[in-house]
């Protein structure tokens, strides 16, 4: 059996010593009915005792896999260390995932055991439960309308608790068998891929690579035990078990749960977490926020926040890392700080962010610095789930906006011939579920695990850079360089554009497709007094097409200027009828486009877009919340913009 770090084998030996080390610290938070609630380390194992005892009385055996579906919630992730204490596996689902996406995680892991946080999950499991044919019990956490179903094997959470508690003489013993017999090489967690290019693939992760990743980047950041943290990323994806499990249970920090998605940013600013991690679309979004408030500002506040923030651009980043500043640009910020940054960060929730961190996909530049300037500590860090998250880590003072930094600590990274990134590191995943031959194809025997994306190490700084997934690199027509990912990240800067989807390999120009941001055009056509009576209407207006067609032109403008990239600037462009959603399979639960899709799904409008047409006509399928089927039929207007001459190689010649 394997020692572990100082003897730690596993999650629930962690919440162990967490009890006997700092019981009466707070562990967890919970928003309920506009009140914190909150429990102790020592209240805390108490809970998940008690639910762990009841899945013994229920009959969990050792090795079941039990599914966990809802927003975050303390109660929620004590039943994935319930589950672990048991020695069976959690395995937590998407929460906004329909009934049929669930039908095949459920499916392929064999869950026996379901934990449902309301009625609206349980009406996707009641929905699909007749093809799963080794589900038997379903506990659910909140009560309401959930009287009148049938309960022979459907269980109220507290109720499970309570029988637990009931039992404790009879099982105690039990649990502590098997809770003693965790070792470091037995499952912690099974984690589902957001299935960019198929179906979604079951991530087996050990608790030698939770907590060894946990442990490494706690020790990396200096995360210490009176940090906050806030949950609220999808508690299947694999960034918010290490943050919220692996590093919370590693370190004793408290865990914050937002009341809902709606209170989100209201929570945000009352617990002003020191440690924050977002993908870049909520920076975006926030950001979309602050350029729409600002432009219902009276002139003076337009005219301080411009003046400041341009001040910020300029000498924030280079203060953040400490670096020589005159006094009076020192002076200068300070004021800003007072008048404007301090406010605005206070506004955002981020005054007391030491450490920061977005990650799942790359971050417009504009837009990381735009955080960095206000003096929030924002790095970057790239992972997988296949890595329990940690592949490269940027330190303190060497944050930039086009890296993804140095190797993590344990970690080791290679590039292939063809430019595609490897590593292999303590968090290197054991397998995929049921699946060996992708297994094979993704880690060889020696440990190196195929990234997918393509990179390069930079020679004067030894910091990684991502260029776009491999797959999607390619070349144009010509020879030079295609990388869809590095456009649209520019265009999404603009706080107009919520997507972008560009298609350009193996063509002699690039095209793309454009998802207006409903609630910034929204507000700018209401300022305007522009009547609209739907997205559709709205995004093929004149007046937005007129401002979709001048954001891509500035930045072809800048790409032009990228001697590698220049080939990418955009030619043709089109803003589409409706969002891209996940519910109609045009993105991951993630948020991730499914570029394959999208370009069969809308071949008519690719089609369109390089063969000159001036407009479309098309209808396309989508998906109801409720999950009806229904269609949007729309004309679209095609636009040609304005490139700009290649840059000459001036670089290369010196």
């Amino acid at each position: 059996m394997s020692k572990g770090v100082e003897g730690l084998r596993s999650i629930p030996a962690l919440l162990q010593r967490n009890v006997r080390e700092f019981g009466g610290s707070p562990a967890y938070r919970e928003k309920e009915y506009g009140i914190w609630q909150s429990w102790r380390w020592a209240e805390t194992e108490q809970e998940i005792e008690a639910l762990a005892l009841g899945l013994l009385n229920l009959g969990v055996n050792e090795g079941d896999y039990i599914a966990i579906i809802g927003r975050n919630r303390p109660t929620l992730y004590w039943s994935m260390v319930a589950a672990q204490m048991c020695r069976a596996i959690p395995v937590p689902l998407y929460q906004d995932a329909v009934a049929e996406e669930m039908e095949y995680v459920l499916g392929h892991c064999g869950a026996r055991f379901v934990i449902a946080a309301d009625q609206e999950q349980v009406d996707k499991v009641i929905e699909i439960q007749d093809d799963l044919h080794q589900f038997e019990h379903m506990i659910y956490v909140d009560p309401r309308g959930m009287r009148k179903y049938d309960h022979s094997h459907l269980h109220q959470y507290s109720h499970v608790q309570d029988q637990g508690r009931a039992a404790r003489d009879e099982f105690s013993k039990e649990l502590e068998r098997r809770r003693s017999d965790l070792d470091y090489d037995d499952t912690c967690v099974m984690l589902y891929t957001s299935g960019t290019t198929g179906k979604p693939k079951g991530v087996v992760l050990s608790n030698r690579n939770i907590i060894e990743s946990a442990k490494s980047a706690s020790e990396f950041d200096n995360l210490q035990l009176d940090d906050e943290v806030l949950a609220y990323l999808p508690m299947a994806w694999v960034g918010d078990f290490i943050f919220s499990i692996g590093q919370a249970y590693w370190t004793g920090f408290c865990v914050n749960c937002p009341e809902s998605t709606e209170t989100l940013l209201t929570d945000l600013r009352e617990i002003a977490p020191s440690y924050y991690f977002a993908p870049p679309r909520v920076f975006e979004t926030q950001l979309t926020s602050i350029m729409i408030r600002m432009e219902d500002a009276s002139p003076l506040k337009r005219r301080l926040f411009k003046t400041f923030m341009d001040h910020a651009r300029r000498v924030g980043p280079a203060i953040l890392d400490g670096k020589p500043v005159s006094f009076m640009d020192r002076m200068k910020y300070a004021l800003g700080e007072f008048m404007v940054y301090g406010p605005l960060k206070n506004a955002m929730g981020f005054s007391k962010v030491r450490v920061g961190y977005t990650a799942g996909e790359a971050i417009g530049p504009e837009i990381f610095d735009f955080y960095r300037s206000l003096g929030i500590n924002l790095k970057q860090l790239y992972g997988q789930t296949e890595a329990s998250v940690f592949i490269t880590v940027q330190p303190d003072g060497e944050v930039r906006s086009d890296t993804v930094g140095v190797p993590a600590p344990g970690v080791e990274i290679r590039i292939a011939e063809n430019g595609e990134v490897f590593y292999r590191s303590p968090g290197t995943f054991v397998e995929y579920y049921k699946n060996p031959e992708s297994t094979a194809d993704t880690k060889d025997a020696e440990g190196w695990v195929a990234t997918g994306d393509a990179g390069f190490f930079e020679e004067s700084s030894g910091h990684l850079r991502i260029i776009d997934r491999a797959k999607d690199v390619g070349q144009m027509a010509d020879g030079s360089m295609f990388a869809p990912k590095y456009v649209e990240n520019k265009l999404k800067f603009y706080p107009n554009i919520l997507e972008a989807v560009v298609f350009g390999a193996g063509r002699d120009r690039c095209v793309a497709f454009i998802n207006i941001d409903l609630t910034a055009v929204g507000n700018w056509a209401e300022r305007n007094n522009i009547a609209y009576g739907s997205y559709q209407e709205l995004a093929q207006h004149p007046q937005v097409l007129d401002t979709i067609q001048s954001h891509i032109e500035e930045v072809n403008e800048s790409v032009a200027q990228d001697e590698i990239l220049s080939g990418c600037q955009i030619h043709r462009f089109l803003v589409l009828h409706k969002e891209l959603d996940a519910d109609d399979g045009e993105m991951t639960r993630t948020r991730k486009v499914k570029r394959k899709v999208i370009a069969e799904k809308f071949e008519d409008l690719v089609t369109a877009l390089y063969d000159g047409s001036d407009s479309v006509y098309t209808e396309t399928e989508v998906t109801y919340e409720d999950g009806r089927k229904g269609a949007i039929k729309a004309t679209l207007v095609l636009r040609d913009a304005k490139v700009w001459p290649i840059a000459p190689r001036a670089v290369a010649a010196e």
